[in-house]
């Protein structure tokens, strides 16, 4: 039926009644403004909620966009009215001037002298095909005991590196340090509540519905069916969403955060699921990181992936590293950063020796930019010398988002050193459990989540 006979049905079968007060749904007001009053104060100021580690989302949403090559003077004078608003607890003011930033930011003009335009932009898998050097496949046999073992090893790794990291998030090498000193254990009791996998599950689904074939868009519809909220570039994509503005449009419109962590976060099971492939692993990295974000954000998921993909096949970290920064686009500022962190690695024989220039470089990045964390991961790999004990110290150690870095490396050590690298201190606390916000898979277990990605990519072959 159509719509506009649908609708004119409706209110001729509607008949007028009389609400009492007790009826009517003047109330919902209050409690509706409450929710959006909290929702503003969050982007003017919140705590990591896994670490406690403080944000101020709108002021990093200027931030970013300096790094991305805008001028943003107009927006920095909006922040100190803004911090006043928020401290007075001024709402009408903090809503106006929260909205004055974003359309300032969305305004904002390029900065021609920034070093962010020197670099290739990266637009469209093809673009990214033609210009990376990836290899041919190298054949996994999908039916061994091996494959399924290092699948399991793999994801659970990657939930043991999310919970050391969820507890560390947010902070710098020197506090770190002076804090922890070693990181040898979990320093709390660990749980498997992360956003970061949240993702990876939507993606999981779609991929098993959808095989090779998938698309961003198949993709971006689990996350409408699955993800009940996200935070920073993923909040704005599935705002996106919601208007029905698919990939990658999602990924880019209004978005200060599409070069930030949040794909990088998510690139391990795109090359879960095509073992030994880089150049598959990076397509369907390219598709699920469109979804949020763009250019060197989409790139950061497109090396995770490779890493991943290729950690099945190669054992040894370096050489993991130099053959995928290698691979890829050359052109690009994001291999500019991972580049620099390996000659970093090249250059001595001590992680922090390594990091610290690192970390100077990058300081103008907020410690959730795909950038910094990049770094980190490089120096951690190379440092950690297929030790996982060692490599969950150093990426702890430097700080930055730790847990989506000790998630995507974990996942590359368990895959390529196997379950007997990971010592019980690791494995025992976490145990079998695994809780997620995601619609339908809120109690999982991690043996059923590796069952699963086995069960989908053995199917996904014979198909094709």
């Amino acid at each position: 039926m159509k719509a506009w006979k649908m609708e004119k049905e409706l209110m001729e079968k509607a008949v007028p009644r009389l609400l009492t007060e007790e009826e009517q749904t003047w109330n919902m007001i209050e409690p509706l403004e409450k929710a959006e009053d909290e929702r503003i104060k969050l982007w003017w100021y919140s705590e990591v909620p896994g670490s406690g580690a403080p944000e101020r989302l709108i002021i990093a949403a200027i931030q970013s966009m300096e790094n991305r090559g805008y001028k943003v003077e107009d927006a920095e004078k909006l922040i100190e009215p803004g911090l006043k608003a928020f401290n007075e607890h001024d709402m009408p003011a903090l809503h106006r001037i929260s909205g004055q930033i974003f359309n300032l930011l969305n305004r904002a003009e390029i900065d021609e002298v920034s070093p962010y335009w020197q670099y290739k932009a990266y637009t469209s898998w093809v673009q990214l095909k033609e210009a990376a050097a990836f290899p041919e496949s190298t054949p996994v046999d999908l039916a061994s005991t091996r494959y399924a073992e290092q699948v399991y090893a793999g994801w659970l790794a990657q939930i043991i590196g999310g919970a050391i990291g969820t507890a560390m998030e947010g902070y710098t090498t020197e506090k770190l340090k002076e804090t922890f000193g070693k990181v040898d254990a979990y320093v709390r009791p660990p749980n498997t509540i992360n956003d970061d996998i949240t993702y990876e599950l939507a993606f999981l689904k779609a991929f098993e519905e959808k095989g090779l074939s998938v698309e961003a868009g198949d993709i971006a519809d689990q996350w409408l069916a699955l993800i009940p909220f996200g935070w920073s570039a993923e909040d704005i994509a599935l705002r996106n969403l919601k208007l029905g503005i698919y990939p990658p449009d999602s990924g880019r419109l209004h978005n200060p955060f599409s070069e930030w962590i949040g794909a990088q976060m998510r690139g391990a099971v795109c090359g879960m699921v095509v073992p030994g492939n880089a150049m598959e692993a990076a397509r369907l990295a390219w598709l699920d990181g469109s979804i949020s974000h763009a250019n060197n954000g989409i790139l950061g998921e497109v090396f995770n992936a490779v890493l991943t993909a290729r950690s099945f096949v190669t054992s040894d970290m370096r050489l993991l590293l130099e053959d995928v920064v290698d691979m890829m686009p050359q052109d690009a500022e994001y291999t500019s950063v991972v580049r620099f962190a390996l000659n970093q690695c090249q250059r001595t024989n001590e992680w922090e020796s390594a990091w610290r220039p690192c970390e100077e470089k990058y300081q103008r990045y907020n410690w959730i930019h795909a950038y910094p964390n990049a770094a980190a991961q490089v120096v951690a790999l190379w440092f950690g010398e297929n030790d996982f004990n060692e490599t969950m110290n150093i990426i702890a150690l430097a700080g930055q988002d730790v847990d989506c870095n000790a998630a995507q490396i974990g996942t590359m050590l368990g895959i390529a050193r196997g379950l007997d690298a990971i010592e019980p201190k690791w494995r025992e606390p976490i145990g079998n459990r695994l809780d997620t916000y995601v619609r339908s898979m809120k109690k999982m277990t991690i043996t059923g989540l590796a069952e699963w990605t086995v069960e989908v990519v053995q199917r996904v072959a014979r198909m094709d």
